[in-house]
C-alpha cells in the first residue's frame, strides 16, 4: 500500500498544526506508520491522497451512520445551504430535529442543541449542579465523556475516591468535586453516597461505555445507579453520545429498563455534521436560561445546515435499516470469532447491533478498564496495520470501536474475515 502523499502531506502539517492533527487519536500514534490522509468518500468506503480505496469502519468515529456522502443527506444539505449557512436565529428545522430526537428518547419534554457531544455532556452536568444546587459528580473509570475540565479526571487510590486531573492545565480546585469509581462496582457507589450523598448532584456514565472498548455493562449495575440517585436526590446523567440512535428500540436505557434523568446526544443527531444536544423532562430543562438561571449559549448551536442532516439521518434510520446493520454484526461476529479461534489469537469481538470492539485477551470480555491487558494496544497495532495493507480501515487505538453502517454489506463483512485470517496467518504474537 503506498503511503507516500500521505507521509509528504504530514511531514508538513507538522510545520501548521500540533502533531499534525486537529484531534489526537488521529495521528496514529498506537499504532504502525503515519496518518491516512483522506481525499473523498462514498458510502463504506474512503480514497485517500496516494489513490488507495478503504473499506471504513470508522465512519468518521460514528455519526455517519448511513455512510459518507449519503446522496439524500448530501442533498438535504445543499438544499438548505442555497438559504444560508447559519442564521443565529431560530428557524423551523430546530424544531423538526427536535421532534425526531424526542420521538426516540421519551423522557425528553424538552431538547437543547450544542455543537458536540462534549458540549452536550458539561452542558447537562452544569444543568444537573444548577438543578440540584450541590457540586460533587460522581463518574466512572473508563467512560468518556469529552476534554471537560470536571469530566478529565483518572481514579486515585482506594475503592472510590475523588478523581485527580488526567491532563495538565485542568485546576486540582475543578476536579476536586468530582468523584470516581470503577465500573460494574456498585458497592463503590452505595459508599460514595453514604459519604456524600446530600452534596451529590449527578452521576454520569455511558450506559453502553465506549470509548475505552465497549465495556457492556450489566442492567442490574445501571438500574441500582437509578435507585441510588432516587433515594439520596441526585440526578443520573446518561452519555449516549456514541450509542444514541444506534438501537431501533430507542434509547440504550431504554434496552435495560433504566430511565435517565438527563441524556446528552451526539454524533448520529448530525448525520456528519457538528451537532450536540441534551434533554430532559420539563422540570429539569426549564432550569436553563431563558427561562431559569443556568446559562448556556452558543453562536452555532441549532446551525440549519447540521438540523437538516440530522433529521435526514433520522428519518432513514428504518426498521429495515437497524436488521440490516444487525445482522452485518451478527456475521462479523461469529466469522471473526472462527479466525481468531483458528489461529489461537487472543482476541474476540465484542459487540451491540452495530458497535463492535476488538476486544483483546482470552475468556471473559472486559468490563472494566482494569480489566483490559497491559498488552491491548502492543496486539492491536499488528493487527491494525495488517488490515489496512489489505484494504480496511479501522480505529488508530485499541480502545476506541468500530462502526457498521447502512452503507455496509455483506461483501465488506466476509473480505475484513478474509484480511484478518490472512493477516493472522502471517502474524507473530
Amino acid at each position: 500500500m503506498d503511503r507516500t502523499k500521505s507521509d509528504q502531506l504530514h511531514n508538513e502539517a507538522l510545520s501548521h498544526l500540533v502533531g499534525g492533527v486537529n484531534s489526537p487519536v488521529r495521528a496514529f500514534k498506537s499504532v504502525h506508520g503515519n496518518p491516512i490522509y483522506f481525499e473523498k468518500a462514498s458510502g463504506a468506503h474512503v480514497t485517500d491522497v496516494d489513490g488507495n480505496v478503504l473499506v471504513d469502519f470508522v465512519q468518521s468515529w460514528g455519526p455517519l451512520i448511513h455512510g459518507h456522502s449519503h446522496p439524500e443527506i448530501i442533498e438535504t444539505v445543499h438544499e438548505k445551504m442555497l438559504n444560508g449557512t447559519s442564521f443565529g436565529a431560530p428557524h423551523l428545522g430546530e424544531i423538526e430535529l427536535a421532534k425526531r430526537v424526542k420521538q426516540r428518547f421519551s423522557h425528553m419534554d424538552k431538547v437543547r442543541f450544542v455543537s458536540s457531544g462534549t458540549e452536550a455532556v458539561m452542558s447537562a452536568v452544569r444543568l444537573a449542579r444548577g438543578c440540584t444546587g450541590r457540586d460533587i459528580l460522581v463518574k466512572f473509570e473508563g467512560c468518556y465523556h469529552g476534554h471537560v475540565d470536571s469530566l478529565m479526571v483518572s481514579s486515585g487510590s482506594g475503592l472510590a475516591t475523588f478523581g485527580i486531573a488526567s491532563s495538565p492545565g485542568i485546576p486540582h480546585d475543578t476536579v476536586a468535586t468530582t468523584l470516581i469509581c470503577p465500573l460494574d462496582d456498585l458497592e463503590a457507589v452505595e459508599y460514595l453516597f453514604n459519604e456524600h450523598g446530600s452534596e451529590i448532584a449527578a452521576v454520569v456514565i455511558e450506559p453502553l461505555p465506549a470509548n475505552n472498548g465497549l465495556l457492556v455493562q450489566r442492567p442490574e449495575f445501571l438500574r441500582g445507579l437509578r435507585t441510588l440517585c432516587d433515594q439520596h436526590g441526585a440526578l443520573l446523567i446518561f452519555d449516549e453520545v456514541i450509542s444514541g440512535f444506534r438501537f431501533q428500540e430507542g434509547s440504550y436505557g431504554d434496552l435495560c429498563g433504566v430511565t435517565p434523568d438527563l441524556t446528552a446526544l451526539g454524533k448520529v443527531i448530525g448525520g456528519g455534521l457538528p451537532v450536540g444536544a441534551y434533554g430532559a423532562r420539563s422540570e429539569i430543562m426549564e432550569h436553563l436560561s431563558p427561562l431559569g438561571p443556568v446559562y448556556q449559549a452558543g453562536t452555532l448551536s441549532g446551525n440549519p445546515l447540521a438540523m437538516a442532516a440530522g433529521a435526514k439521518t433520522l428519518d432513514l434510520l428504518s426498521k429495515e435499516a437497524y436488521q440490516h446493520m444487525d445482522r452485518l454484526g451478527a456475521l462479523l461476529e461469529e466469522r471473526l470469532g472462527v479466525v481468531f479461534e483458528k489461529h489461537g489469537h487472543p482476541m474476540r469481538v465484542v459487540r451491540r447491533e452495530s458497535l463492535f470492539w476488538l476486544s483483546p485477551g482470552d475468556g471473559t470480555p472486559a468490563i472494566r478498564a482494569d480489566q483490559i491487558p497491559k498488552d491491548a494496544a502492543a496486539l492491536y497495532a499488528d493487527v491494525h496495520r495488517a488490515l489496512l495493507e489489505r484494504g480496511y480501515m479501522l480505529a488508530p487505538s485499541a480502545y476506541e470501536i468500530g462502526f457498521i453502517s447502512t452503507s455496509h454489506d455483506e461483501s465488506h463483512i466476509l473480505g475484513m474475515v478474509e484480511a484478518m485470517d490472512d493477516a493472522l496467518s502471517n502474524l507473530e504474537w
